[in-house]
């Protein structure tokens, strides 16, 4: 797209020590700025990108659903002039372009439950904030896009607004990291990680969400020589290290939320993400970019699951609870040789095929789209 639009950009946090939805927003905007004039309008910020920032401010006793109502309201006041494109990664269907990236609140709350789990929903004032916001959101017309991050949230979403919804999906991109034999040495001391010791990784804002429990039983039946970094972890991932795996607590270590990962991918040998749902799952993509092996969990649990095979571009778990099948996946790409090269050479493939400047382009494709059935 030649022509330089005015873009807003609409997210809840702006960064990407938020989390991966997050992520996929700056990663996105890092390329779109340099060719449009962006305002990114949000509750938080945290980047250094050329954009220019309009922040909006909430009561800090609001619940939740209440911060996202009034966002969706604020975001419409603010947009509705001077933009050529608003692109929104927030409930409520304000936006040209509308980015979704979490299962659907109707399909986790409404779909296939009785008539009586049905009204007790709709009986909650939050409920009904968000299940409105959502339906809001997923409205198309040809001058609107919704995007869906993986054909897993696709599939999702259409189970519960009819296989008609109209979806464009455009996956999270990647770009190849270069390595680092220094910063790898000093995160490594960083961590206590001696030259000998296989280095694990997992990346979450929320842990035990992602498959804590099951790497850290699988770490207890593998050697001492395994250990765990945990980027991302909140104070209570402690307590639980303390209530189930006191005897792992010098070998897992624990990192607080960060806008630079990429210093522990450096680090590390392998990734593990054995989550029990996630609509893609950028970090096992961004540890392909930085050269590492990759456990992950299967297409019924995971979105990024659907884009690799096992043994091909990835160790891919039929089962992310089990901790037995986790810890071989460990070993064997820890301490194979040629298994972690076999893996690799395709992953190398499956990072160039999602680069973040392909990304970029669908999206301004889908603009120019926006833009041409308005003018009709």
């Amino acid at each position: 797209m030649s022509k330089r639009l005015r873009i807003a950009l609409l997210s809840d946090h702006f960064g990407r020590k938020f989390g991966g939805a997050e992520s996929y927003g700056v990663n996105l905007f890092e390329i779109l700025s340099q060719r449009h004039d962006v305002t990114v309008i949000s509750h938080e910020f945290d980047h250094n990108l050329p954009v220019k920032e309009i922040p909006v401010h909430c009561h800090p006793l609001w619940p939740s659903w209440m911060r996202v109502l009034f966002f969706s309201i604020k975001a419409r006041r603010l947009t509705q002039s001077g933009y050529d494109i608003v692109h929104s990664h927030m409930s409520g269907g304000t936006g040209d372009v509308q980015v979704i990236h979490v299962n659907s609140i109707r399909f986790r709350r409404l779909y296939g439950r009785n008539w009586l789990r049905r009204m007790i929903v709709w009986l909650q004032w939050s409920n009904i904030a968000y299940l409105l916001l959502e339906k809001a959101s997923v409205r198309t017309s040809p001058s609107r896009h919704v995007v869906a991050v993986s054909p897993w949230l696709r599939d999702r979403l259409r189970d519960v607004y009819g296989p008609e919804l109209k979806l464009d999906v455009i996956p999270p991109g990647a770009s190849p990291v270069s390595f680092d034999a220094q910063l790898r040495d000093r995160v490594r001391a960083d961590l206590g990680w001696s030259p000998t010791d296989i280095g694990c990784l997992l990346v979450a804002r929320n842990p035990l969400r992602k498959g804590l429990a099951a790497v850290l039983d699988a770490l207890a039946l593998l050697p001492p020589t395994f250990k765990l970094a945990v980027v991302g972890a909140e104070p209570a991932v402690h307590d639980y290290i303390d209530a189930r795996h006191p005897e792992l607590n010098d070998r897992v270590s624990l990192v607080e939320p960060t806008s630079n990962v990429s210093p522990y991918y450096q680090a590390s040998d392998v990734y593990v993400h054995p989550t029990l749902m996630d609509s893609f799952g950028m970090a096992p993509l961004e540890a392909m970019a930085h050269g590492l092996p990759v456990i992950v969990s299967g297409p019924k649990y995971c979105g990024f699951g659907q884009y690799v095979k096992h043994m091909h571009d990835a160790w891919v778990l039929d089962d992310p609870e089990d901790s037995v099948t986790i810890a071989k996946g460990l070993y064997e790409l820890g301490m194979s040789t040629t298994t972690r090269e076999q893996l690799l050479k395709h992953s190398e493939l499956l990072v160039q095929s999602l680069s973040w400047r392909l990304v970029a382009e669908k999206f301004e494709a889908l603009y120019a789209d926006c833009l041409e059935h308005r003018a009709q």
